[in-house]
């Protein structure tokens, strides 16, 4: 069973699932003392209830739970008071639930439990203890706090700067499959930060993280595909990942997107999508005078249907993602 409820750590590192699978291979961090427990039948069915949106159920199932001082239901407690689903929102109970259930050994409550540390929720801010949970998190197997500790040891924000440390953490992590840790782990591939610069490799990891949906690589890898730039040369492909980049918002491939459907390269020519996405871009503020140049050459009729098509696109389109 998929435990995927998101958390936001705000500033510091970035958003990641709390309740996930985790993999089998721990991190070098200390480990605390208590193993992680074993999700019990009464979790399952709480957690059952919870992705079913049947919060009261799960909040009563969990309730049951944790007075059988099962791990899991605690934590789940504790997220439900921390989104207010199916009782009224409290930071302090959701810190008290996520807490009772660290202490017992549950590492996704110890996540959840520095997440609140570092932004403050539910009790003074401690970026200390923070780092001490994601170290913890990270040693029982929960690979967003691997992901998240090695931004911090990247950064060296409150903790000494290592930069292969961080690497060790992201490795960890990509190998999970968490698409932020594939990213992040080939760009400093590909600029030698922490590990040997290993273009080959920085490219496997970026086509990993695309394929699994992070913006920031499907961009990055949708261009390099193009170009046969470190991976073999597609550009269909290339223009349909791409094109699912741009889709979401993001206006480098917005434009990217427009230069390669003037040129006809990889797909064919269509000017009115060229100009749809040129405009798109252009109101982000991706600018591109060739594109300007090439949409003032194009059929009135063909530019005042792009008009019409960015502008319907700019009005119904949701936030990026």
């Amino acid at each position: 069973m998929t435990r995927a409820l998101a958390i936001a750590l705000l500033g510091a590192v970035l958003a990641a699932p709390a309740f996930a699978q985790t993999p089998k291979t721990p991190v070098p961090p200390p480990a605390p003392q208590s193993p992680a427990p074993a999700a019990s039948s009464s979790s399952d069915a709480a957690f059952a209830a919870y992705q079913r949106g049947y919060f009261l159920t799960a909040f009563k199932l969990a309730t049951d739970g944790a007075a059988n001082k099962d791990a899991p239901s605690m934590t789940l407690l504790g997220e439900l008071y921390a989104n207010g689903l199916g009782i009224g929102r409290d930071d302090v109970k959701a810190a008290q639930w996520y807490q009772l259930a660290a202490n017992l050994g549950d590492p996704q409550a110890m996540f959840a439990l520095a997440i609140f540390k570092f932004t403050g929720r539910g009790g003074p801010a401690d970026a200390a203890a923070g780092v001490k949970l994601f170290q913890a998190a990270a040693a029982h197997g929960n690979m967003f706090a691997s992901y998240n500790l090695g931004l911090l040891y990247l950064r060296g924000q409150n903790v000494p700067q290592d930069a292969k440390h961080a690497a060790e953490l992201f490795e960890a992590a990509a190998k999970a499959g968490v698409p932020e840790a594939q990213y992040v782990l080939a760009t400093m591939y590909r600029e030698g930060r922490g590990v040997a610069q290993d273009e080959s490799r920085a490219m496997q990891l970026m086509r990993q993280a695309a394929l699994a949906g992070n913006l920031d690589a499907m961009v990055e890898y949708g261009i390099a595909e193009f170009n046969g730039t470190a991976t073999p040369k597609d550009e269909a492909a290339a223009t349909a990942l791409l094109r699912k980049a741009a889709e979401r918002g993001n206006p480098v491939a917005q434009n990217r997107l427009a230069r390669i459907l003037s040129a006809g390269k990889g797909v064919p020519a269509n000017p009115v999508e060229a100009m749809k996405w040129h405009i798109i871009a252009r109101t982000d503020g991706r600018g591109d005078p060739d594109l300007d140049i090439y949409m003032s050459k194009q059929k009135p009729d063909d530019r005042t249907a792009a008009e019409k098509a960015a502008k319907l696109w700019l009005s119904t389109e949701a936030p990026h993602s």
